[in-house]
């Protein structure tokens, strides 16, 4: 199972971070080609579940793409929260986690996942990396500057 572990630095507490991370319906705001919607609530704590659409906007405002469907299965504000991705395409757990630094924060996007497909996800997941590491990193400056922008 790939391991993906990407860091930013932002400029503001772990609090406001952790706000920022977990206003899930406004995580659109931020990363890319993404829209996010809860199920069954406000998804703050364990057991909450969202859903990330990912892929090419369409009219009406849906999106062609993959649904990753998630659990949280870890909440400690300000500094944790651990998914389990259930979806039929995106399996595996992710771990968002906000550290306090002088100055700031770090994020730390965390992914470990189980490849679709078997042998042929395997085999073409280093062909699919390089762009979803791209994303996860153009998602992740703007995350910084999304958090820093709002104050408490």
């Amino acid at each position: 199972m790939p391991e993906l572990v990407e860091t930013v630095d932002v400029a503001a507490p772990p609090e406001q971070v952790f706000a920022a991370l977990v206003d899930w319906t406004s995580q659109g705001e931020w990363m890319l080609l993404t829209d996010v919607e809860t199920v069954d609530g406000e998804a703050q704590g364990v057991g909450g579940r969202i859903e990330a659409r990912t892929g090419l906007p369409l009219p009406g405002g849906r999106r062609l793409g993959v649904l990753d469907r998630m659990t949280i299965t870890g909440w400690e504000p300000p500094s944790v929260v651990d998914v389990r991705h259930t979806g039929r395409v995106v399996r595996g757990t992710g771990s968002f986690q906000v550290r306090e630094r002088a100055g700031g924060s770090t994020f730390v996007w965390v992914e470990t996942l189980d490849l679709p497909l078997g042998a042929l996800g395997r085999l073409g997941w280093p062909l699919v990396k390089p762009a979803f590491v791209a994303g996860v990193r153009l998602s992740l400056r703007r995350f910084a500057r999304y958090a820093e922008s709002r104050a408490r």
